[in-house]
């Protein structure tokens, strides 16, 4: 079945209904209508759905994209889930707090062929730790062969919709993210950061309801941050060099994903299923042994793209 053909959610949760039902229904209809933008936009492929249980309690809802006209592979999921986790996994995430969880969200990413469109990333999430409940998330860009305005437009869009719910929100998350998605092994971040965000729990600040709000927000900001740069790049010119240089930008990716991710390992940890959780990783990717761009080429250039820096100038003149 595809995303077109895919019956759409159920009717939203109550008002009055437990926040876990309504930011599941969220994430539902968030997935949707990811799913039915990025069709649009492609043209010619079409997601197809895959729907799985989790042994332990629960499940979700798997839709992957391939060979299309812009994109060469992409998923979007849904899961939700619940159970008993690991003690080593408990530990690692709420100290103190039991082992019981329940988890639900949605999380994409979406790899195009043109290495002049970026990758791009975005999950958003709500768990329950024993007592304890949180939100989570964010979204951020990868681009091969980047390009400034293409930067500022994704962070200006993220830092709009961060804006509708506190002034702090942006700049906080925007550094966060750039410290999360980085490879000390590398010394590079991954790509062009954007906004991440873990553990917003109710404090003096925000109750939970705000802290939901803030993420319908920034979940629907993802379309209109990503859409118009693919529609931009979707047909710049390339050639073998620079499909080169995306396979092994890829792989850079790939090890990030493997390495570093939270959602990879707590999904692996958790008994999660593992095609709908490597369905980040790339169709292709490549290394090559110590790989270092010729100066003043646009490899080059694209490499200093990949550290933290202030898209927006935000920051202080001195």
């Amino acid at each position: 079945m595809t995303a077109t053909e895919m019956k759409p959610s159920e009717a939203p949760a109550a008002e009055g209904a437990p926040l876990r039902e309504r930011a599941e229904m969220f994430f539902k209809t968030l997935q949707d209508e990811i799913c039915a933008a990025l069709e649009q936009l492609d043209g010619a492929a079409r997601f197809q759905e895959d729907l799985w249980e989790r042994e332990g309690g629960g499940g979700g809802r798997t839709r992957v994209i391939a060979e299309g006209a812009i994109f060469e592979k992409g998923g979007v999921n849904f899961s939700s889930v619940h159970g008993l986790m690991s003690e080593k996994l408990a530990a690692r995430m709420m100290p103190g707090e039991e082992r019981t969880f329940y988890a639900t969200g949605v999380s994409l990413v979406i790899h195009p062929r043109n290495p002049m469109t970026p990758t791009v990333h975005a999950n958003f999430r709500y768990l329950e730790q024993g007592g304890s409940a949180w939100f989570g998330g964010g979204a951020d860009l990868t681009p091969y062969y980047p390009y400034r305005e293409d930067a500022v437009h994704f962070h200006q869009t993220l830092k709009d919709a961060c804006d509708r719910h506190h002034p702090d929100y942006y700049p906080r998350f925007k550094q966060w993210c750039d410290e999360y998605f980085f490879l000390p092994h590398r010394n590079e971040t991954r790509g062009v950061s954007g906004i991440f965000f873990d553990y917003l729990k109710a404090d003096e600040s925000a109750d939970l309801e705000a802290i939901f709000a803030f993420v319908q927000t920034a979940g629907r900001a993802f379309l209109p941050a990503y859409v118009p740069i693919v529609e931009r790049r979707r047909h710049e010119p390339y050639g073998a060099a620079e499909r080169e240089f995306q396979l092994i930008r890829r792989g850079r990716y790939v090890e990030f994903n493997l390495v570093y991710d939270r959602g990879t390992v707590f999904g692996l940890e958790t008994r999660g299923r593992t095609e709908s959780i490597l369905m980040s990783l790339p169709p292709l990717a490549k290394w090559v042994y110590n790989y270092c761009p010729a100066p003043g080429t646009r490899e080059a250039e694209a490499m200093t793209f990949f550290t933290p820096q202030d898209w927006l100038g935000l920051a202080p003149s001195a």
